[in-house]
């Protein structure tokens, strides 16, 4: 089955809406926020916890599963569904971001992309196809298309020829694409370039996808800018397709995104800040391991998550500085849980017409009382 978008309420003032998703393994709300398990784990938790916190969708990554254990395995243990046993619907990444972080301009080819392996040093030869054929067996629901992420700042003429040969990926990936229980996204990039962003979304959307995903931001741009690529690429999305924003999960960055019409968002921030001691509140990020909490027997936030429901801020900040793993398993899933319950809270506003209201209170009370997370 391919997923399905269905649109349900357009806010009266913004362009955010309430819509379901309809997939494999059920149908759940957006706007959502999905967590993010890398090597077929969301770090820390059980797929049981990850689905007790709130969650639908996870993702999962075509890289670095590709590497560990193998593609193959994967497909011989049933597929991603039954070798992490999630029983939810699952998406991987294409690899594109690992170009990003691992190759070198000279490295990307209109072939595909040459990198070394972060584990051993192998040279390694990504090409659309062969991300495709991966994510085919590891059997995801979602699958996105192999694109390379522009960094940030590029200038106008690199950006045009990578966000043509996106396109011309884009293309390669979708004809090579054979798994009628999988979805293909396509991914609009285009850097910074409102003309380049306009172009990879009308030809990106001509391709016709099962959805679209606005890729290229959170890579070191300012707010303004970031904004600025959302609006430059979503409005020339269909209104029946899901739309997602690529590796954003700071909480007023989604708040930002579902304004401007964005439906799912997912990021490696809430378990990565977890490991350092950080936990997200609604005043702003806080550090667990300020000696201020050492006696302070009060959950972290205000918040239904098992971790607030039973431990306090000194006991947690015992566990990290005592360097236990639990204290990572329970900041991250307060952090998860704190991002997933902000998109229902954005769901009910939209519901309610007053996400601008929503918006503005809780940018004060977060940056009221922001603390350094270093």
């Amino acid at each position: 089955m391919k997923v399905k978008y269905e649109l349900l309420k357009n806010d009266t003032k913004t362009s955010s809406r309430y819509g379901l998703l309809h997939t494999n393994y059920g149908t759940f709300e957006t706007p959502m926020f999905m967590p993010v398990g890398t090597l077929a784990t969301v770090k820390t938790l059980s797929p049981e916890e990850v689905k007790e916190i709130g969650s639908g969708v996870i993702l999962s990554n075509t890289y670095h599963l590709w590497l560990r254990p193998g593609e193959d395995i994967v497909n011989k243990a049933g597929g991603l569904h039954k070798f992490m046993n999630y029983d939810g619907p699952i998406l991987t990444d294409s690899g594109g971001f690992q170009v990003f972080s691992l190759a070198k301009k000279k490295d990307i080819t209109e072939e595909g992309v040459h990198f070394k392996s972060h584990i051993d040093g192998k040279s390694l030869f990504l090409t659309p196809e062969k991300s495709i054929e991966i994510q085919n067996k590891l059997d995801s629901d979602i699958a996105m298309s192999f694109d390379e992420c522009i960094p940030y700042p590029a200038d106008y003429e690199y950006a045009k020829e990578s966000t043509l040969r996106t396109l011309r990926w884009a293309k390669r990936g979708k004809d090579v694409f054979n798994n009628d229980n999988q979805s293909l996204f396509g991914i609009v990039q285009g850097g910074e370039y409102e003309d380049l962003r306009h172009l990879s979304a009308i030809e990106t959307v001509k391709m016709d996808f099962d959805g679209y995903s606005i890729g290229g931001t959170s890579v070191g741009e300012d707010k303004v800018t970031m904004y600025k690529m959302i609006d430059y690429a979503i409005k020339y999305l269909p209104k029946d397709k899901p739309r997602y924003l690529m590796g954003v999960g700071e909480p007023i960055d989604i708040i930002e995104g579902v304004i401007r019409g964005v439906d799912m968002f997912d990021c490696v921030l809430p378990t990565r800040i977890a490991r350092h001691g950080n936990a997200f509140t609604r005043y702003g990020k806080i550090n667990i391991r300020n000696a201020k909490y050492k006696e302070d027997f009060t959950p972290i936030d205000n918040c239904d998550c098992y971790t607030c429901k039973h431990y306090t801020k000194a006991y947690i900040r015992h566990l990290i500085v005592s360097n236990e793993s639990f204290g990572q398993r329970l900041l991250s899933i307060h952090n998860i849980r704190f991002l997933t319950k902000l998109t229902e809270d954005l769901r009910e506003a939209i519901k309610n017409d007053n996400i601008l209201e929503y918006r503005d209170n809780f940018i004060k009370n977060y940056r009221g009382e922001h603390e350094n997370t270093k």
